[in-house]
């Protein structure tokens, strides 16, 4: 089964990563500092958000600085958007929803893009898109686990696979991690916002550390 958007290289290296580090960043100088923290703890793939204007330029200095970090960005929501991520040298994009629009641009231009599903009518746009790697959101607050599982059993058969993201933490992560359906989580909690703006590399480095220990326990050696 083709991945569509997602390269096969691409699409492998984020199930074995089994956790993208969601990231909210006010000051470009937190980026590489950022990246290197989480890449001691073993997470080698970041999402930073559109939520401040400070993403974009955190995006250059991670490829510029730390370039072993898969960066990728999230909350795009306009064709617009998806031009500027990929040419920044973004290595893949997500958004919160399903928009025919972004999606197009993102074809258009070979970004590796994972729209945002809730509902078996999001699932529905995104393949006539041409998608197979959704972001399910918000996963806890639309029903969790058991929710996922109902909505995405009438596409199994056609590859479709999720990164839930919302409520997800290390209480829960671990039964995410087991569900076949799910290709990765997205973690944000593994770098909160305000840790990030106190600078605490060393807590952050904890928690992906945690994190990727999880993913080795629960999937061992799979692939």
């Amino acid at each position: 089964m083709s991945q569509s958007l997602f390269p096969e290289p691409l699409f492998s290296r984020l199930q074995r990563t089994g956790v993208v580090a969601v990231l909210v960043v006010d000051d470009p100088a937190h980026a590489a500092p950022l990246a290197r923290a989480l890449l001691a703890g073993g997470v080698d793939c970041m999402e930073l958000t559109l939520r401040t204007p400070a993403a974009m330029e955190a995006l250059r200095r991670v490829r510029a600085e730390v370039p072993e970090m898969l960066a990728g960005v999230g909350t795009i929501l306009t064709p617009q958007q998806v031009n500027d991520v990929a040419s920044a040298g973004g290595a893949f994009g997500v958004a919160p929803g399903t928009n025919p629009r972004v999606i197009a641009e993102a074809a258009r231009l070979g970004l590796p893009f994972a729209p945002g599903v809730c509902t078996p009518s999001d699932i529905e746009l995104a393949l006539e898109a041409g998608c197979r790697l959704l972001k399910f959101f918000p996963a806890e607050p639309a029903g969790g686990l058991a929710y996922l599982r109902s909505a995405a059993a009438p596409y199994a058969h056609l590859g479709v696979r999720f990164v839930p993201l919302g409520g997800i933490d290390l209480k829960n992560a671990e039964r995410y991690l087991a569900e076949p359906s799910v290709h990765a989580l997205g973690g944000s909690w593994l770098a909160p916002r305000e840790v990030i703006q106190r600078q605490d590399w060393a807590t952050i480095t904890a928690n992906a550390r945690q994190a990727a220990d999880l993913v080795a326990r629960v999937r061992g050696g799979r692939a």
